[in-house]
């Protein structure tokens, strides 16, 4: 186990609102309180997060950036970006990874958490990824390795005045595998409380929290050494250019 570099800003990028939470929000906050500064950058305008027909989509987008926004100032992050791409049409395009691009530029990130876009399904558990999940990590990815570091991509950045940057370390949610974890024990209980504000989410939140906090204890025990819960992730550092 480890923690990343310093000093230590993170960026986390989830394609909904929750995304982050439900992820990473343990170790979120464990950094936070050794004195990171992270940002988190949701994609969506979680429009489609409900199966309540009398909520229409404008109120629901609304009520859930606050649930993601009080959610961040609970851990005490620096600031929440909302890029407000449709919930369930997010695309891989040229105006995602620009946009990507732009905040990465402009917060300058050493570590970035996103989507492992590799994690499709879960034939134990029974479960498919949202597609929306694994668009935002490949264009996280893609935004990472070339577009953020190559001075010669979105030119029109550069005279915004951003330049080109290099990211050192990635940490991808993956739920079925993982090489890196991070032992939040000392931060479980603020992760139940941030994931606690989405309560637009879960009809029983009680025992989404207890679910949570269960594969949280499984990924302790695959930690070395063992901890009582941990957040697991596929983790690569980055080739710096020579």
């Amino acid at each position: 186990m480890d923690k990343p570099s310093s000093k230590k800003i993170i960026l986390a990028i989830g394609a909904h609102p929750d995304d982050i939470d439900i992820g990473s929000s343990g170790s979120i906050a464990k950094w936070i309180k050794e004195g990171a500064e992270t940002y988190y950058l949701v994609l969506t305008d979680g429009s489609k997060g409900s199966e309540d027909p009398d909520i229409p989509n404008a109120e629901l987008t609304k009520l859930r950036r606050k649930e993601q926004q009080d959610a961040a100032d609970l851990l005490g992050v620096k600031k929440v970006f909302f890029l407000d791409f449709v919930d369930g049409e997010l695309e891989n395009s040229h105006q995602l990874r620009k946009e990507l691009v732009r905040i990465i530029r402009t917060v300058k990130p050493k570590t970035i958490i996103c989507f492992d876009p590799t994690f499709v399904y879960d034939i134990q558990r029974g479960f498919i990824n949202h597609p929306d999940h694994r668009v935002a990590g490949q264009a996280a990815l893609d935004a990472v390795f070339p577009f953020a570091r190559n001075m010669r991509t979105y030119p029109e950045l550069l005279q915004e005045g951003l330049k080109s940057f290099v990211v050192e370390e990635l940490l991808m949610t993956n739920f079925s595998e993982s090489n890196f974890y991070v032992d939040i024990s000392d931060t479980i209980d603020l992760k139940l409380k941030a994931i606690g504000c989405h309560v637009s989410q879960f009809q029983d939140m009680e025992k989404f929290q207890e679910r949570m906090k269960k594969m949280n204890s499984l990924n302790g025990e695959k930690a070395s050494p063992k901890v009582k819960y941990a957040e697991g992730f596929v983790r690569i550092l980055l080739h710096q250019p020579s």
